[in-house]
């Protein structure tokens, strides 16, 4: 007799995160079933339940349908950033622990009532940020533990396109998505920095927003976008004090002209005993050694290097197996609701600062 599966999920947002990255993963899991979508376009949702629906699962075309299923016990919620807040916290409200995709939400305040909902109603809420997972974040976050960079008083946060501004969806509206580059993808790259370093408390960040890139025909890999339907920048910049002193420096962009595009989710980090830097997936720490400069450059395809020893997998899936046990276990998720919102606290301190050209102290 097969077992029967131990958590029931709802997926709500039924587009290109959610067949990318959760519903392969959770379908690859094995213990746990998909048995509800919901989606604005019906379509989308039937192509899911197709694909990843467990037998009976159901269609709705409004959210709320679905909370009101008692028999659910998580949600995912894959929308636009606009509406992140507004679902999670109808969801939690609903006895429904809660896998947002990232960033938490469009605002500060909005990240924090997902917070306070997510304590009130006693159930767990994390955020997809699966750059953590990959293996060679989980080591270098080892060896700092260890205490192998000493204390880490520096940071870079980079994730630069040259070319590749994403021309489908809401992507380009800041009505729905809150900003661009540095809430698209620039916020991996700050939630990676920030869990490296462990630190979570922001003193005063200074920002830059620039939108030059207007020629829709520049190279785009997607393809020319409508200038005019395009309302959020093309790059960002945050300069971020912390309370003990230490620097932070955020680059994010869809399109600069630059000859080193990096990929989001990289950070570098300066240490007082060795410094090191995941630039587009690989991991190099460097320190001196006998009066010697040297570059160590870990193999992550050996053993070891994923979460358990031996254990292979991707980051989507590494992502659902560690928030599904934190709930069957109930513990805390690896991503927690706290952190999440800091970032969303300095994003936003980088947006006004932008626009007001003054300083945003916290």
């Amino acid at each position: 007799m097969s077992k029967k599966p131990s958590l029931r999920i709802g997926i709500i947002g039924c587009g290109g995160i959610a067949n990318g990255k959760h519903m392969p993963a959770l379908k690859a899991l094995g213990d746990v079933e998909m048995v509800a979508f919901s989606d604005i376009v019906p379509e989308r949702a039937e192509k899911a339940v197709k694909e990843y629906g467990a037998a009976g699962a159901k269609i709705h075309v409004d959210y709320r349908e679905l909370l009101a299923d008692k028999t659910i016990d998580v949600v995912h919620v894959l929308t636009p950033n606009r509406s992140h807040a507004e679902i999670t916290i109808a969801a939690l409200s609903a006895g429904k622990h809660v896998m947002c995709e990232k960033p938490m939400a469009k605002t500060a305040a909005d990240a924090r009532a997902m917070l306070d909902a997510s304590k009130k109603n006693g159930k767990k809420l994390t955020i997809g940020y699966q750059n953590r997972y990959k293996p060679e974040s989980l080591y270098l976050k080892k060896i700092i533990n260890r205490g192998d960079l000493g204390e880490i008083y520096a940071a870079k946060a980079p994730a630069i396109r040259r070319r590749g501004t994403p021309t489908w969806g809401v992507f380009l509206n800041e009505f729905e998505q809150g900003g661009g580059p540095l809430i698209d993808i620039g916020t991996h790259s700050l939630d990676m920095t920030l869990f490296q370093m462990n630190n979570y408390e922001p003193q005063m960040v200074v920002g830059t927003a620039y939108k030059k890139l207007l020629n829709p025909d520049c190279g785009n890999p997607w393809g020319p976008w409508d200038a005019k339907q395009n309302t959020v920048e093309d790059s960002a910049f945050g300069f971020i004090v912390m309370k003990n002193g230490a620097t932070i420096i955020l680059e994010s962009s869809w399109a600069l002209n630059t000859i080193e595009p990096i990929q989001e989710g990289s950070v570098v980090l300066y240490g007082d005993k060795a410094g090191a830097q995941i630039m587009n997936n690989k991991l190099i720490i460097n320190r001196d050694d006998m009066g010697k400069l040297q570059e160590i450059y870990p193999n992550m395809d050996s053993g070891g290097a994923a979460f358990y020893d031996g254990l292979k997998e991707t980051p989507s899936l590494t992502e659902a197996r560690l928030w599904i046990d934190a709930i069957l276990n109930d513990t805390d998720p690896f991503v927690l609701p706290e952190q999440a919102l800091v970032v969303s606290q300095i994003l936003e301190a980088i947006y006004t600062s932008a626009k007001t050209g003054k300083a945003i102290t916290f």
